[in-house]
């Protein structure tokens, strides 16, 4: 590694982070690149500390958002791009140092990694999709999915807003209408791999694709008890893989 370069910084902020992909992903990216960074984990038990985070790591050039902060973390931005905006969530901040001072923006690669990763499953009837949650991943879903011109419903534990709809409203019809699932709560991570959204998994079946943004562990029970039914299943390893390379683009592009 050339000792000349400046050693550059990146992180995480989140809260568990016990489960984070990232760290390891860039550590090994910066080493077998030989590059001069680091990557480093800031558990973050209140939003309210990330100001404390920016202050305390002159280095830091970006950093990844994860649950439960990627809507949290909107206030504390200077500006966002345009898929941000719309989607109403951040995994993605780019550090700009500037004469003028420091600007944080916030950018949404979900959106990206999800795209890449869900498209080579569709088939012509998934024109109708049940995404259970409703937080800032599901966020980027509604997104991709509009931009596919398909139509979705999400299930949701919260006060219901447009679009969306109790985990108890879903019944044999809706199932059978939406042959796309997404999955997109914690359910099911490590360590409680034993837990799953609630829904009429026996109304799955063949033409149905479920799809887990979970991607530790590998097969989540939600995917298991698809491909019990037939089902192609997938995980967000290649989704996580894909937002990770383009959040390195956008830490380090030039504008």
């Amino acid at each position: 590694m050339d000792s000349g370069q400046i050693k550059k910084q990146y992180g995480l902020i989140g809260y568990p982070l016990t489960h984070s992909f990232s760290k390891r992903y860039f550590t090994e990216k910066f080493e077998r690149e030989n590059i001069s960074a680091s990557y480093e984990n800031f558990e973050l038990e209140n939003i309210s500390g990330f100001p404390q985070i920016v202050q305390n790591n002159q280095e830091l050039s970006g950093l990844n958002v994860t649950i439960p902060y990627k809507e949290q973390i909107i206030p504390y931005l200077d500006e966002l791009d345009g898929a941000a905006e719309v989607v109403g969530a951040v995994n993605t901040i780019r550090f700009i140092r500037t004469a003028g001072g420091l600007r944080l923006k916030g950018y949404n690669t979900d959106t990206l990694g999800f795209e890449g990763s869900l498209k080579p499953l569709l088939k012509p009837w998934h024109r109708k999709a049940l995404i259970l949650g409703t937080g800032g991943a599901s966020k980027a879903i509604r997104y991709v999915l509009k931009k596919l011109d398909i139509d979705y419903l999400s299930a949701s534990i919260e006060e219901l807003q447009e679009k969306e709809i109790r985990y108890d409203d879903i019944d044999k019809k809706m199932m059978e209408e939406r042959l796309l699932i997404i999955q997109a709560t914690p359910l099911g991570t490590f360590p409680n791999v034993h837990t799953f959204p609630p829904i009429p998994y026996s109304f799955v079946g063949p033409k149905h694709v479920l799809f887990d943004l979970v991607y530790n562990p590998e097969v989540t029970k939600f995917m298991e008890k698809g491909l019990a039914q037939g089902a192609a299943v997938k995980n967000g390893y290649a989704m996580l893989l894909q937002q990770a390379m383009k959040s390195y683009e956008i830490w380090n592009k030039n504008e």
